[in-house]
């Protein structure tokens, strides 16, 4: 099917946007911080770091196919579907949602954007009252917002993340969209290698690993997030951690737009080669 004049004009913001992705240009700071992370995390024994990345791939694993299957999800999965009936009456399954125009699919996307990243301020927010238990389920929660999300943005251009390809996709996608700014060119292209290699989207058979020394950088500055909520937690304003607060609303928003950006960009993507009919 050819592309319309609209959907060539998303697919050159996406060339755009990739080009951003292949011009960035790390900072030494950047660099300095990445060496002392992997030379810190080099110091521990090799079978350790094995096991380390192995508990973090099954921790991903489990915990998106228990988003996936929650009643929570289900029924955003319906909400995305009557979404999609305002402008086809006739839709019965999520597939049928790749029939929709670009501007329709992108106006249900963007719904599921704005609530995922208010979801996420809000939750960083609370974070930042300095809670010992809203800081400790800070990590768990943010995962579960921006895995979340990124089945959302599947489902809304016609993808079901229930088959071992999409479910492990969007595990790659999610993954590749947490990586730090100088990293996030080399995972799109695996993406999309794997996207053109690949003959028919039901089983895998890429590289199923996910979390590797390259990954620590997110978790690490989860962590020092916490940190610094933990030391401004008294800075208070008439009884409110303003500083603390903000510090976890803005970091969390910023990650979840990260997320949202780029996972958008992938399934627009998918969206467009789909309707072109081509083998990927």
């Amino acid at each position: 099917m050819a592309l319309s004049e609209r959907d060539k004009r998303v697919l050159t913001e996406i060339q755009e946007w990739e080009m951003k992705l292949y011009s960035y240009e790390p900072n030494d700071f950047e660099l300095t911080y990445e060496k002392y992370l992997e030379k810190s995390f080099s110091l521990l024994p090799k079978h350790i770091q094995d096991q380390f990345f192995s508990t973090l791939d099954n921790w991903l694993f489990h915990l998106h196919a228990l988003i996936q299957g929650s009643n929570m999800q289900l029924d955003a999965k319906e909400r995305i579907l009557t979404a999609g009936r305002v402008f086809n009456p006739e839709l019965v399954s999520i597939e049928d949602l790749s029939h929709l125009r670009m501007d329709q699919l992108q106006y249900i996307a963007d719904q599921q954007i704005a609530r995922h990243r208010l979801y996420s301020f809000a939750q960083g927010g609370m974070a930042g009252t300095g809670s010992s238990l809203m800081l400790g389920a800070d990590i768990p929660a943010i995962a579960v917002i921006n895995l979340r999300v990124v089945q959302l943005i599947a489902m809304t251009y016609g993808i079901e993340v229930n088959t071992p390809y999409e479910m492990m996709t969007s595990l790659k996608v999610f993954h590749a969209s947490t990586l730090p700014a100088r990293m996030q060119s080399g995972a799109w292209d695996e993406l999309m290698s794997e996207l053109q290699s690949q003959e028919e989207y039901y089983f895998y058979e890429g590289k199923e690993e996910l979390a590797d020394v390259t990954w620590i950088e997110q978790p690490a500055k989860q962590l020092l997030k916490g940190l610094a909520i933990f030391i401004f937690r008294k800075k208070t304003i008439q009884g409110i951690p303003f500083i603390s607060m903000a510090i976890g609303a803005s970091a969390n928003y910023q990650l979840t737009r990260k997320v949202t950006e780029f996972a958008h960009k992938y399934y627009q993507y998918r969206y467009l080669h789909m309707k072109e009919g081509k083998n990927e």
